[in-house]
């Protein structure tokens, strides 16, 4: 199908200011929150890694890249760039916010008694349902399945509402997913790394699979050209973020299992 997805400049469309801004403002007032906890727990003492607040600004600019300026009007023209907005919001900036462990940060700025309380609220089985990594997986490769392989891509493009709902999706489905995966934060609910591998494994073998699926078969309204473009871009670059967790994954599963070093009485 060689048609193409409408897209007008009104400030009412999917793709216009009003969207950009309702999309935009919950990063934001994450980025608001994250400085001001830095900031407390720098007056109490408390260092943090300048490494992990880099992290956490670069994944919230990832963030809004995709969401607001031109990459956010070009995403409704154009499936490629819609690809590489999925990638940005979904999988990387997730990725780069886990890494900078928001959770740790605000738990050290908040006084004894709220700390606690949002502790009771992470030790939650409500928490511990949507952390586990078959829901996680679920929400964030069965909800992409979903989007493509049925009429809500086209859907999307016609409702102020469902975009904004897909768009929080796409980065909250990949935040729970990267979460279950690897563990920075404080976990309460914590899987065994066997269990969470093999849960990767296959959550692996439906993106790739969907990625094809594109490929071969592109979504109503997309021109062939930008659904092989896009569904390559979304194999080889979803490749290589998830290349990045698998390190990481592996790398605290070694560092569980390695041996200490005794110590030799002198």
């Amino acid at each position: 199908m060689e048609g193409h997805i409408h897209h007008s400049s009104s400030v009412f469309d999917v793709g216009g200011v009003l969207s950009q801004v309702l999309l935009a403002f919950p990063f934001v007032v994450a980025f608001v929150i994250y400085i001001y906890a830095y900031q407390i727990s720098k007056e109490k003492g408390r260092d943090w890694p300048v490494y992990r607040l880099v992290l956490f600004v670069v994944g919230i600019s990832f963030a809004l890249v995709s969401v607001i300026g031109p990459l956010a009007v070009r995403v409704h023209m154009d499936f490629t760039y819609h690809m590489l907005g999925h990638l940005l919001l979904g999988m990387l900036a997730p990725l780069l916010i886990v890494l900078s462990a928001p959770m740790t940060l605000v738990l050290r700025a908040l006084s004894v008694e709220n700390a606690k309380r949002l502790t009771r609220i992470l030790r939650s089985k409500v928490v511990g349902f949507f952390t586990d990594p078959i829901v996680a997986s679920i929400l964030n490769i069965g909800g992409l399945w979903v989007l493509y392989r049925t009429e809500l891509y086209m859907a999307m493009h016609e409702s102020l509402l469902l975009h904004l709902l897909i768009h929080m999706h796409v980065f909250l489905a990949g935040y729970l997913f990267t979460i279950s995966l690897i563990y920075i934060d404080p976990v309460p609910h914590r899987r065994t790394y066997i269990y969470r591998t093999i849960v990767f494994i296959f959550a692996l073998a439906g993106h790739g699979i969907l990625s094809k699926q594109l490929y071969a078969h592109p979504p109503a309204g997309v021109p062939t050209s930008e659904a092989q473009n896009g569904g390559m871009l979304m194999y080889y670059g979803g490749d290589v973020i998830d290349a990045i967790i698998i390190v990481i994954l592996f790398y605290q599963w070694y560092q569980l299992r390695a041996p200490r070093p005794s110590l030799v009485a002198n």
